[in-house]
């Protein structure tokens, strides 16, 4: 299975104390030489972490391919064209969340989303439609020709925690989600069906399938044995790790959890 390493949160820290340190292209040698197969930034409309100048060093100096992930504003979309890196993951985007909050709604928005992904394709960039696990937004994904879809797994990341973690004697504590042990078992049982389901359907189209969000060093194995998923994309859990045990480590140790033998 692939690790797509995500080093926004590098540029949070940076962004933190508005200086020039860390830089996340000090990350690219790293990731490399620990085993991760992909670079994943974000490209955000507020530019809350990556700005246009990361992007711009990172997708040139990457020996390893960089997947963007971007919404479908027009002025990203016209900037990632110019970028040009190796795949776009068009994803949905709120100025007000504090990370990406679920799929797109690509029933809704699918005639901008054709415009969109032809033009990327015009300029030689693969897509991949990071998604809700449905079989409905996977057929319609489909339709749209792209060749990826990143299947998101917050919904399964957020009951997880709840369920093994201290998470719901914390101030983040997810209110709807305050349930007897029992009720946590069935939705955590109903996520990863629901994930394995669709990674089937989707491999079934000719899809590649992918994984993210909210994937960590606790629950990262019960998503990287669903054989139909060939990449996962991971970064705050990575970050945040290194801190402790240096980024190299940090790496590593995620490439050995997901290691299918």
């Amino acid at each position: 299975m692939l690790l797509g390493v995500n080093i926004d949160h590098i540029a949070v820290l940076r962004e933190a104390r508005k200086i020039n340190d860390p830089n996340p292209l000090d990350a690219l040698g790293i990731c490399k030489l620990s085993g991760a197969d992909q670079i994943t930034i974000h490209l955000r409309e507020d530019r809350r972490h990556i700005h246009d100048n990361d992007a711009v060093a990172i997708i040139k100096h990457s020996s390893l391919p960089v997947n963007l992930e971007c919404s479908i504003n027009d002025e990203i979309i016209d900037i990632v064209c110019n970028l040009k890196p190796a795949r776009v993951t068009l994803v949905p985007e709120n100025r007000d969340e504090v990370t990406t909050e679920g799929g797109l709604n690509i029933k809704k928005n699918f005639e901008k989303l054709q415009k969109v992904i032809d033009k990327l394709h015009e300029n030689e960039i693969e897509v991949s439609l990071f998604i809700d696990p449905n079989e409905q937004i996977i057929d319609l994904s489909n339709q749209l020709e792209v060749e990826w879809v990143e299947l998101h797994t917050g919904t399964f990341a957020n009951i997880y925690a709840m369920l093994h973690s201290n998470l719901s004697n914390t101030h983040h504590s997810i209110k709807e989600l305050e349930l007897s042990k029992n009720e946590l078992k069935d939705k955590l049982g109903i996520s990863i069906k629901e994930l394995e389901n669709s990674a089937k359907i989707a491999k079934k189209l000719g899809l590649k399938v992918a994984a993210g969000h909210g994937l960590n060093y606790k629950n990262v194995t019960l998503i990287s044995r669903i054989p139909e998923i060939e990449e996962l994309n991971i970064g705050q859990s990575i970050i945040a790790r290194s801190v402790f045990t240096g980024l190299s480590k940090a790496i590593m140790d995620m490439k050995e959890l997901i290691k299918n033998d």
